[in-house]
C-alpha cells in the first residue's frame, strides 16, 4: 500500500547520480547561447533537451514523491530543494532560448523542422512561442526572472512547511467518549460524518481550522507573497493583470473565466434552495457549512477496503473497451499507489508523472464511499497519462491542467451512474447517491468557481495596491459565501479563514477554475457516451490521446465540446436543476 520506488531508482545513490548528470546536462545547455542560428548547434541543442526530458525528469518525480510521503523528514526536503535548484538553474541556463528563437524567425525555425523530421514534435511549441512573442521578455529580463524563480516560489514552500511540516493533529473528545480523537486536515471531513451531534461536528470543524485562525496573519503574509510574485511576473511579461497572463499561456479567452462566474451566479438560487431543503430534511435549527457532509439518506456505517474500492471502480468501467480497462488496472497496480494517511504525509490526493514515466497516485484512503470516488478520480488522471504516453512523443505528452480534470470527473460521473443503476439500492442509498451527485456539482463546479472568483477579487485588490491582510481576505470570503450559499460564515468563528485552507491558492494561482470548466466538459462528454451517441467514446479517447499537442480548447473540441459557447457551461445548471427535482421526489417516496 506504499509506493515502490524501484521503477525510478533502486537506491538513493542512483537518484543522486542522476542529479549530478542532470546538473552537467543543464550546464552544457547553457553553452549554446548565441549558437542556435548554426544548424548543427540547433539540432544538438534540441537533441540534448530530448535527453533531458527522457532521462532526467525522474529525479524531480522521485524527490516530490518522497516529500509527499513525509514532509517531516529533512532529507526529503533537502532532496527536493536540490531538484528545485537544478530546475531553477535550467531556467537560467536556457533563458536565452525564447528570445534567440524569436530573433531567428519563423522561416528559419520551421525549415529546420523540415530538414530534421525527428524535431517535428517541437512544432506546436514553436508555433506557440511565436504566438506569445509580444509577451516574451528580452533575454536579459528572462535571466532576471529565472534568477528569482526560487524566491518567487517561496510562498508555496512556506505554506507547505507551515501547514504540513509544522502542522499537528488536534486532540478532541466526542460527547460522552473518553478516548481522544486526533483531528487533521486529512481526516476531519470523515470525522464530521461520524459525529452524532452538532456540538461534535462543531468541535471537529474548529479543531481542523483552529491552526488557520491562530496563524491567520502569517498565512495572509504568505499569500501576499504569492500575489506579489504573480503580479510582478505578469507585469514583466507585459500583461494587464495576472489573470490575463495565466489564461494566455494556454490560449484561453478571459471571457471564459467571467462566463464561468456568471453561470455560477445563475445557479445560486438553486444552491440556496438545496441548502434550505437540507436544513429542513435534517431538522437543523441552523445550517452550518460543515453540515454539508451530512447524508440526507441517513448515517451510513458502510466502509470499503481498498481492494473493494478498486473492484467497484473496475466494474463501473466494464462496458468500455479493453484498452481503457487495461490502463485502469495498470495505474492501480501495487507500488504505484500510496494509499493510507500517515503523519507528515501530504493531504488530499493526486496523480503525477513525468514524460515516459509510469504515473503514480497519492491517496489518503479512509474507507468511505467518497474515497472510492477519489480513487476513480485519480485513476482517471493516470489513465489519461497512459493514453498520452502511448500516442504522443515525449515533447507533447504533458497535457494542460485545463484538460486534466476531464478524465478524472468523467470517471466519477460513470461510477455514480453505475451505482444508481445497480438495482440494489434502498431508498436511503438512492437519496444518498443523488445527494452525492448534487454535492459533486457543488464541490467541483460551484465551490471551485466561488474560489475562482475569490482569486480574481484578491488579485484585483493586490493589483490596485490595496492592503492584503487576514481581515481583507476574510471579507472577500464572507461576501462570496453570502452570495453563493446565503450563509453568514462569520457566525462559525473560524470559517472565514477558509482562504488559508485551500492549498491551490498558494501553490497554483488561477488553477481552481479549471476544475469547474473540466467538470462542465466531462459532464457534456459523459452524456454523449451515456446516450450512445455515434463514436462518442472513440472521440473521448481521441481527446485523451492528444496530450499537449494542441491548445486545450481545441483538444476538448475533439470530444465534442466547444468552450467558446456558453452551452458548454450552462449544461451544469440544467443538470443541477434536474438532480434537485429527483432528490425531492426520492425524499417524498
Amino acid at each position: 500500500m506504499k509506493w515502490n520506488y524501484d521503477f525510478l531508482y533502486k537506491s538513493r545513490e542512483d537518484f543522486l547520480k542522476d542529479i549530478e548528470k542532470a546538473n552537467e546536462l543543464v550546464s552544457k545547455l547553457a553553452t549554446f547561447q548565441g549558437k542556435l542560428g548554426q544548424e548543427e548547434s540547433f539540432k544538438e541543442y534540441y537533441d540534448l533537451n530530448h535527453v533531458l526530458i527522457r532521462d532526467y525528469l525522474k529525479p524531480y518525480l522521485y524527490a516530490s514523491m518522497k516529500e509527499s510521503q513525509d514532509r517531516r523528514d529533512n532529507q526529503n526536503l533537502s532532496d527536493m530543494q536540490q531538484v528545485q535548484f537544478i530546475f531553477a538553474k535550467l531556467g537560467q541556463a536556457t533563458a536565452f532560448e525564447s528570445s534567440e528563437i524569436l530573433s531567428l524567425g519563423k522561416d528559419y525555425v520551421f525549415k529546420m523542422l523540415e530538414k530534421y523530421p525527428d524535431l517535428e514534435p517541437l512544432r506546436h511549441g514553436f508555433e506557440d512561442l511565436f504566438r506569445k512573442e509580444a509577451h516574451t521578455p528580452s533575454k536579459d529580463a528572462q535571466g532576471v526572472i529565472a534568477n528569482y524563480s526560487m524566491l518567487s516560489g517561496s510562498g508555496s514552500d512556506l505554506y507547505g512547511s507551515l501547514t504540513s511540516g509544522d502542522g499537528k493533529a488536534t486532540p478532541i473528545r466526542f460527547n460522552g467518549e473518553k478516548e481522544k480523537i486526533y483531528v487533521t486536515k486529512e481526516n476531519w471531513t470523515g470525522l464530521i460524518k461520524d459525529a452524532k451531534t452538532d456540538k461534535d461536528r462543531k468541535n471537529v470543524f474548529e479543531a481542523c481550522f483552529k491552526s488557520y485562525a491562530d496563524h491567520k496573519n502569517t498565512y495572509a503574509s504568505i499569500y501576499n507573497t504569492v500575489l506579489q510574485a504573480d503580479i510582478a511576473l505578469a507585469r514583466s511579461k507585459g500583461f494587464n493583470n495576472a489573470l490575463e497572463m495565466h489564461l494566455f499561456s494556454n490560449n484561453i479567452p478571459v471571457s471564459l473565466y467571467h462566463n464561468l462566474i456568471k453561470a455560477a451566479h445563475k445557479l445560486a438560487p438553486l444552491a440556496k434552495k438545496y441548502y434550505k431543503l437540507r436544513k429542513e430534511t435534517l431538522g437543523l435549527k441552523k445550517y452550518h457549512t460543515y453540515d454539508r457532509f451530512l447524508s440526507l439518506g441517513g448515517q451510513s456505517d458502510k466502509t470499503y477496503t481498498y481492494e473493494e474500492a478498486k473492484e467497484l471502480f473496475f466494474k463501473s468501467i466494464e462496458r468500455f473497451d479493453d484498452e481503457f480497462k487495461g490502463f485502469a488496472r495498470e495505474v492501480t497496480k501495487d507500488g504505484y499507489v500510496d494509499v493510507y494517511p500517515s503523519e507528515g504525509k501530504r493531504g488530499g490526493a493526486y496523480s503525477n508523472s513525468m514524460p515516459g514515466i509510469h504515473p503514480i497516485i497519492l491517496l489518503n484512503f479512509n474507507s468511505k464511499l467518497s474515497d472510492v470516488f477519489t480513487l476513480a478520480h485519480e485513476a482517471g488522471h493516470s489513465i489519461h497519462t497512459m493514453f498520452s504516453q502511448k500516442y504522443q512523443p515525449l515533447e507533447t505528452e504533458d497535457y494542460t491542467i485545463f484538460v486534466a480534470e476531464i478524465a478524472s470527473t468523467f470517471n466519477e460521473h460513470n461510477l455514480l451512474d453505475y451505482l444508481l443503476n445497480s438495482g440494489k439500492l434502498s431508498k436511503s442509498e438512492k437519496v444518498s447517491l443523488i445527494q452525492n451527485a448534487i454535492d459533486d456539482i457543488m464541490s467541483t463546479f460551484y465551490r471551485q468557481t466561488l474560489f475562482a472568483e475569490y482569486e480574481y477579487l484578491a488579485h484585483t485588490k493586490a493589483e490596485k495596491g490595496e492592503a492584503i491582510t487576514a481581515d481583507s481576505l476574510s471579507e472577500i470570503m464572507i461576501s462570496l459565501y453570502k452570495r453563493y450559499y446565503g450563509l453568514n460564515i462569520k457566525s462559525e468563528k473560524v470559517k472565514q479563514y477558509v482562504w488559508a485552507y485551500i492549498p491551490h491558492f498558494f501553490n497554483s494561482p488561477y488553477y481552481v477554475y479549471q476544475y469547474a470548466t473540466s467538470f462542465s466538459a466531462s459532464l457534456a462528454i459523459y452524456e454523449k457516451v451515456k446516450n450512445n451517441e455515434p463514436k462518442a467514446f472513440d472521440n473521448y479517447k481521441e481527446m485523451l490521446k492528444s496530450g499537449g499537442s494542441d491548445y486545450p480548447i481545441e483538444i476538448v473540441k475533439k470530444a465534442g465540446v466547444d468552450f467558446t459557447k456558453m452551452d458548454a457551461i450552462n449544461g451544469v445548471v440544467t443538470r443541477y436543476a434536474e438532480l434537485l427535482d429527483e432528490l425531492e421526489k426520492a425524499l417524498n417516496e
